[in-house]
């Protein structure tokens, strides 16, 4: 403490010396020691320092005053209060003083002060007496208007603290706001702006009051309209206003004011006007939405207004133009006119600029966009103006940013049969579009230029394909700016990565015309000394490979080709991406073209080999490989094989799961192609790597080895002969009784039994297989614990039944034994009918007498899962005799009413004869009382529904007027069948009467309702073509379900204690899933305010339905869309989140698990609230997030899922 006393009393010492070098070392070695967080200064010391950076701050040495302001940083804090106080004064006066200089140094202190005081948030008492102290001397210098320097200072002063510290002052805001007021018609316009920067950051934190009177004042104002220069001022303000505050309360006042002051004849403030216009879209989107079609009008009258500029001429050219693009020699528009007085433009790019905002916040007008602006922007693309233009072309981008299709099922052929939708009306512009870019495309301008290619890669993207019969118009400009000397490099890589795109999403022989003038300019570029042309260039060759194989003649490209690349590949002293980007380059070359190579294959396959063992290029050789193997022309790989089979086996110990699966797949293809080529030392140097990636752990790994295995057993079946001694097997036997092991691993697994038994090897025959598999049920060392162990072994041993048919009789005599065994465990008789089940499915199996008798006796086991598995059984079997086994079923399920559910749930498989006699019986069982059987019923119903929906449909259609409302629910869950995620030939049938079935959404019974939200959401969830025309006429009643209503609470007695019940539950969590399912699906069909409004309420309900209230989802993946009206709910969804019910001390564990799963759930949506533009900036919010983070549980929760969200992000970034 001494010590440091003592250093900084030097250092003060010194700082009064007249050598201005001393002066200065001594505040820099003052400035690092403030700057430490272990300083500590007496009260003396404090005040020596204050008192001598105060003076330095009027030092006559600049450097020395750059320092000693820089110093003011660290020091507040480091300081007691009055001291601080003491500096804002001093800083205060001096910015009032005669001297210009000592003014100027004094406003940096006190921003710097400002700038360092602790956040509003915090609740710091020091933030506040400072704040308060610099308010009252700003506004007298605001108010004097004696010196404009000092009026402009002090403007800025304000504004930077209302930004930060605005919330502390709102006792000033009345003060600050009348001083502020009288300024916007001062004399100087650079008060003015600076008066309307502050007012825009009044209003981020002012109450009620003094807003109104603001918005009063400017409004009173602009009605008087004493003259031009103060209403443009004021429309400024009121621009300003919206854009930082978001409050639209007053647009109903204000926007017939501003549109009828667009009418008069001054440039300047239509300017505004239209900026204004631009505000309002962007922040208060829900009040301007009735005047949307109002501003979209005057933007396209003053998208054309150019007074002084006749564009007949241009428009003559444009007829001429043909599609062999004969005015090459067209080098721009004239550049010659000038006029310095026009200020027309900067109206036109205020209208693009507004067009740009309302085409990016209103998803749901594409449509009508699509008739109105779109023609009107293309017929700008000639704006004589480059930066004007420049905005026309980002408006269009943004029209079709919105356009492109969120999910794959809006380009599905069945999807596009909605008569007009945005993409079908791009397609029949784009003609207009090609013809509007062509001669821009050989502007001077390169800004221009880099617009147009933005342009088609956009369009390309939203609709592959679509330039399919302009190509020959497009190519000569793409080669122009690729040749032209004076393009810089972002123009180049702009051009290539659009010619990249283009290539990609069009059939080759589209280009075939155009290799011979593409390929010249491209190998130019790969020869290009700035890495990243190479790099795009690379990628561009690798396109027109492809599209080279297919011509008549590739003999006159591929030295080119093969030169440019080979050079790349060589060398080892260029950039990563240009290095991965030769090697896949090469690798098409080889792949498509390596028959024409000759002598020079060899030598490129060694490059690959050294490749192959550097840790940075193996993964991208690895793909190149796997490329080449794959060839066609069977490239000759001998050469390499012997080195890099090693190599690739000892990959498959690295940690990197990108390069285990490339290798996996590049293996898997060399064993298959080059059988001939792979000795055995080289499959056992790749089997010894096998056993540690069959896990559960990692199922596509696993399923990439089981393939290969698989390829191994068919082309190579000797050497499967080993697997049996070692720990392969056994760790594939562990894989099939894993609970995860389902889809695409089980297919290859059972793929890889039926190779294996195949290959004859001894010691893995059937029976020894069939053992394996079996032996541990039959062992009874260890239960499997989890049922779908069960249905993978049956599986299992299907396929090898299947694959030997001979075996098959005797092992399905010992599996019915097995059931009849009295001594049998449920385990083993659960194995042996998925066994019959399976291999009953594949096999007839009516020669068996006994197993009618066998499976029904299973139906009275004890065991609720022999039951099932006897049912399941049952069904199997039938499928795979109908004739025999289905009217045994159907006359079981009228005999045996006790015995239903299990003979109906078998009866869901057998479907494809006698419908007749299915349906009959079916429809008897629909009014059954047991929901569980209901449900079978309809699902039977649902199954049967898609063999002949002409017939069928209309049949259920007819039941929903039944008087039985069981009836009713399971017609309507029925349909929920009949809907899957791939195209069907029901779905045009359905597509007509769906929304017959989801008027029961209307039914007086709750039960048929909520059946009828659950078939609604399957529908939104697998097809949304289905349901989107029809979301007018649902969604009120879906919003209706979403609703608490006390008639369906009721209070139940149990003992002594009383117990809420609340029937309505069930059916508003169905709701709140359906408005999360069309989130996804059908977004651009809602109108998101309405939305909200139900999520907010849904946030006061019970916690079951809270933690439904997905705000994540909805902000992240939809963020383009749906932040603008987020931000103005923003303190509405707010606050909800937090006000948790406390659980009492003595509940249950279930209930303090619902409530922290519903704390997640809140911050989960705060986390996504914090991703919409800005949202920090409401106050709102950072008082919510001071809650927060005082709330050290909440605190956790908050940090932990903000972590858990960006390594997300960081993962499907990797993954992409």
């Amino acid at each position: 403490m001494a010590s440091a006393s003592y250093h900084i009393s030097n250092l003060l010492e010194k700082m009064t010396s007249s050598d201005k070098d001393f002066r200065f070392m001594a505040t820099n070695d003052l400035m690092s020691e403030l700057q430490k967080d272990s300083i500590k200064l007496d009260d003396d010391s404090e005040r020596k320092v204050v008192k001598m950076i105060l003076k330095l701050l009027e030092d006559k040495n600049g450097e020395v005053q750059n320092l000693a302001v820089k110093c003011l940083g660290p020091l507040v804090s480091k300081v007691k209060e009055y001291q601080v106080e003491t500096i804002v004064d001093t800083l205060c006066t001096n910015m009032l003083a005669d001297k210009e200089q000592l003014r100027d140094i004094s406003s940096i202190g006190l921003k710097t002060v400002i700038g360092e005081l602790p956040p509003a948030s915090s609740g710091s008492a020091l933030a506040a007496s400072v704040c308060k102290k610099i308010t009252g001397r700003l506004t007298s210098a605001i108010a004097k208007q004696e010196d404009v320097s000092v009026q402009l200072e002090a403007l800025d002063i304000m504004a930077d603290m209302l930004c930060r510290q605005g919330g502390l002052l709102v006792n000033f805001h009345p003060s600050i706001l009348s001083c502020l007021l009288p300024q916007l018609t001062s004399p100087r316009l650079a008060v003015r702006k600076r008066t309307i920067i502050a007012l825009g950051h009044l209003v981020m934190s002012c109450g009620n009051l003094v807003f109104v009177d603001l918005i009063e004042h400017l409004l009173s104002e602009l009605s008087r309209n004493d003259s031009m220069s103060t209403t443009r001022t004021y429309i400024q303000c009121i621009a300003a206003i919206s854009r930082q505050a978001g409050h639209g309360s007053y647009l109903e006042k204000i926007i017939p004011l501003v549109v009828k002051f667009c009418n008069i004849d001054d440039d300047e403030l239509r300017e505004y006007c239209i900026q204004a216009f631009e505000s309002f879209v962007r922040r208060c989107p829900k009040e301007v939405y009735p005047h949307v079609g109002t501003v979209i009008s005057i933007c396209l009258k003053y998208l054309t207004y150019d007074p002084n500029y006749n564009y007949d001429d241009e428009d003559e050219d444009e007829n001429a133009m043909d599609a062999d693009g004969a005015d090459e020699d067209y080098q721009g528009s004239d550049d010659e006119y000038s006029d310095d007085d026009d200020m027309s433009w900067k109206v036109r790019r205020a209208a693009a600029k507004c067009l740009d905002a309302v085409v990016s916040t209103r998803h749901e007008m594409l449509p009508e966009f699509y008739r109105t602006v779109s023609p009107a922007l293309i017929a700008r693309f000639k704006e004589r103006e480059e930066n004007v233009k420049a905005d026309v072309f980002h408006a269009y981008l943004s029209l079709l940013k919105q356009t492109r299709p969120a999910q794959s099922w809006l380009c599905d052929p069945d999807a596009m049969e909605q008569g007009e939708t945005p993409l079908t009306m791009l397609q029949n512009q784009v003609p207009m579009i090609v013809k509007a870019l062509h001669k821009q495309m050989k502007e001077k301008s390169v800004k221009t230029r880099q617009c147009c290619f933005n342009m088609l890669t956009e369009l390309v993207n939203v609709l592959p394909g679509a330039l399919t019969q302009h190509i020959p118009v497009l190519v000569p400009g793409i080669i122009f700016s690729l040749n032209d000397k004076s393009s810089s490099s972002n123009l180049k890589i702009d051009a290539l990565s659009c010619l990249y795109v283009v290539l990609c999403n069009h059939q080759p022989q589209v280009f075939h015309p155009h290799v011979q003038a593409l390929v010249p300019p491209v190998v130019a570029c790969v020869g290009d000394p700035f890495y990243k042309i190479t790099s795009e260039a690379l990628l561009v060759s690798q396109q027109l490979v492809k599209v080279i194989r297919d011509t008549f003649d590739a003999s006159p490209y591929i030295t080119d080709l093969f030169t440019c690349t080979i050079k790349r590949l060589k060398a080892a002293d260029i950039d990563q991406e240009v290095k991965e980007r030769a090697i896949s380059c090469m690798g098409q070359i080889i792949c498509n073209l390596g028959d024409s190579l000759g002598d020079d294959l060899p030598g490129t396959l060694h490059i690959f080999l050294e490749r192959l063992k550097n840790e940075i290029t193996r993964l991208t050789t690895v793909k190149a490989l796997t490329l080449i193997a794959g060839s066609t022309l069977k490239i000759d790989l001998r050469p390499i094989l012997d080195e890099a089979v090693p190599i690739l086996a000892s990959f498959l110990r690295k940690n990197q799961r990108a390069l285990k699966l490339s290798t996996l797949a590049a293996l898997d293809i060399l064993v298959k192609n080059y059988s001939d080529s792979v000795t055995p030392a080289m499959i056992d140097a790749v089997l010894a790597e096998l056993p540690p990636l069959i896990s559960e752990s990692d199922m596509h790994v696993s399923q990439m080895v089981i393939s290969f295995l698989t390829t191994l057993a068919r082309v190579h079946p000797l050497s499967l002969a080993k697997i049996g001694g070692s720990s392969i097997l056994s760790e594939l036997i562990s894989l099939v009784r894993s609970p995860l092991l389902q889809g695409g691993a089980l297919s290859a697994m059972l793929e890889f039994f039926q190779a294996l038994v195949g290959t004859g090897t001894s010691s893995l025959g059937y029976m020894d297989l069939l053992r394996m598999l079996t032996g541990p049920v039959y062992a009874q060392s260890a239960a499997l614990t989890h049922k779908q162990s069960y249905y993978s072994i049956a599986k299992c041993v299907a396929a090898l039944t299947r694959a030997c048919p001979d075996e098959g009789p005797a092992v399905v005599g010992q599996f019915i034994q097995d059931v009849k065994n009295s001594r049998s465990t449920d385990s083993i008789r659960l194995l042996a009918l998925l066994s019959l089940g399976e291999v009953g499915h594949h096999v007839d199996l009516s020669g068996q007498p006994e197993l009618k008798t066998v499976i029904l006796d299973a139906f009275s086991s004890s065991s609720e899962e022999v039951k099932s598995a006897a049912s399941y059984a049952l069904g199997s079997i039938a499928v795979g005799n109908l004739p025999e086994y289905l009217p045994f079923v159907l006359g079981e399920i009228s005999g045996q009413p006790k015995r239903q559910y299990l003979l109906l749930h078998s009866g869901v498989e057998p479907e494809r004869l006698r419908v007749q006699g299915v349906w009959t019986l079916l429809l008897k069982h629909c009014e059954c009382a047991e929901e569980g059987t209901r449900n079978v019923v309809a699902e039977c119903l649902g199954k049967l529904t898609l063999i002949d929906p002409e017939t069928l449909l209309p049949r259920l259609k007819g039941y929903l007027l039944s008087g039985s409302s069981y009836a009713r629910s399971s017609v309507v869950t029925a349909v929920k069948f009949t809907i899957s995620d791939h195209p069907q030939t029901i779905d045009p049938l359905l597509k007509n009467c769906i929304g017959d079935f989801l008027k029961t959404l209307e039914d007086p019974d709750l039960n048929v309702r909520r059946v009828a939200l659950v078939t609604f959401n399957s529908a939104a969830h697998n097809k949304p073509s289905l349901i989107r025309d029809l979301l007018d006429t649902v969604l009120p009643h879906l919003y209706n379900e979403t609703k608490v209503r006390k008639e369906l609470i009721r209070e139940v007695e149990m003992g002594p204690f009383k117990h809420t019940v609340d029937d309505g539950l069930d059916i508003r969590k169905a709701a709140f899933e359906c408005m999360y399912t069309l989130l996804d699906s059908c977004l651009d069909r809602l109108d998101i305010f309405e939305f909200l409004n139900h999520v907010e309420d849904g946030l006061k309900d019970h916690y079951d339905i809270k933690g439904r209230v997905r705000v994540p989802s909805l902000s992240n993946n939809h963020l383009h869309t749906v932040c603008q009206p987020l931000s103005v709910s923003l303190s509405l969804s707010l606050s909800h989140p937090v006000s948790l019910p406390q659980v009492k001390a003595n509940s249950v564990k279930q209930e303090f698990e619902k409530q922290d799963e519903l704390k997640r759930s809140a911050m989960r949506a705060v986390v996504a609230l914090l991703t919409i533009p800005e949202a920090e900036k409401s106050p709102l919010m950072s008082e919510f997030q001071s809650q927060i983070s005082s709330n050290p549980e909440l605190a956790a929760i908050f940090e932990n899922i903000q972590r858990d969200s960006s390594s997300a992000n960081m993962e499907s970034m990797d993954t992409s």
